[in-house]
């Protein structure tokens, strides 16, 4: 059993481990709320844009789309745009982020993944990390596509556009954005979407009714080519978003856990003190009355 110095440390540290991380529980909180706000303003947006895309492109013709990001060929290179945090405390909210990307390029990448067709693209210095120690192609250093630092719709412009050139340029001719999603403070939906090409869905079934019939002004060609990146913009805005906030609701849980782990390893603690000081007490009387009696002995 520890002497009582050593036990006394142990509740000091614990308790001090305690502030902290109950400190940071409510930094999340207030994080998490400010992020939640961002996040549920955008969804609407999000959302009807990429119905606006969906209605506009299943009334044309693919080869009338003038923009190369539907354009579809043979699959050679792929990315994977991979939205992660900067900071850990958070729970396994990148771990199983982590496990599920495994999962899907083990199920429909392992091709790729072995002659080294498989690039990856690293928002968040996690994701660098983990990537970049497991020898994967991870294109730059963690900084060249952070967006937490910074978090905009201008930022996540600049870090789109180089996905785009290179979609442009051939050298990737898939590209996947792997987040997660927001669904409440305890849980997290991972996503591996499709980003590009973008795909136009005709419907699988004969639509009855009335078919829509627009009228493009200024013009089809300028509409579509200025729609079309605009969507995806936002749509890697909004998984950033929905990351972020995710984040904020995993760190959250995890600090209140650790502080509720640290009160029952505290109580613990004491009554292991109470045990040894009542044992050092009880040996203190023996070795008295063991005294006493060779006195009177």
């Amino acid at each position: 059993m520890a002497n009582l110095k050593e036990i006394r440390g142990r509740i000091k540290g614990v308790k001090s481990t305690q502030k902290v991380t109950k400190a940071m529980k409510m930094v999340s909180a207030a994080k998490l709320k400010k992020a939640q706000d961002r996040m549920l303003a955008l969804r609407p947006y999000a959302a009807k844009m990429k119905e606006i895309i969906e209605n506009v492109t299943s009334v044309v013709n693919v080869s009338d789309i003038p923009s190369k990001l539907v354009e579809q060929r043979e699959t050679k290179n792929v990315l994977m745009v991979v939205v992660t945090s900067n900071r850990g405390l958070c729970g396994p909210f990148n771990s199983n982020l982590f496990k599920f990307i495994t999962q899907f390029i083990d199920k429909n990448l392992a091709e790729h993944h072995k002659n080294g067709s498989l690039h990856f693209v690293c928002s968040g210095k996690k994701g660098y990390e983990y990537f970049a120690k497991r020898k994967y192609n991870v294109i730059g250093k963690a900084a060249d596509f952070d967006i937490l630092s910074n978090l905009t719709f201008e930022r996540a412009e600049e870090i789109l556009g180089h996905v785009f050139e290179g979609f442009e340029e051939g050298k990737y001719d898939q590209v996947y954005l792997c987040y997660n999603e927001f669904k409440n403070v305890m849980a997290q939906e991972r996503k591996v979407d499709l980003l590009l090409p973008v795909t136009v869905d005709k419907g699988g079934e004969e639509v009855s009714g009335p078919k829509a019939d627009y009228i493009f002004e200024p013009g089809r060609e300028q509409i579509l080519t200025d729609l079309i990146p605009k969507s995806l913009k936002t749509q890697f805005f909004r998984a950033v978003l929905e990351s972020n906030a995710a984040e904020q609701g995993a760190r959250m849980v995890a600090m209140d856990a650790a502080t509720e782990n640290a009160e029952a390893l505290v109580k613990q603690l004491k009554l292991s003190y109470n045990k040894a000081r009542q044992a050092a007490i009880t040996k203190e009387i023996l070795e008295i009355a063991a005294g006493a009696d060779a006195l009177e002995g």
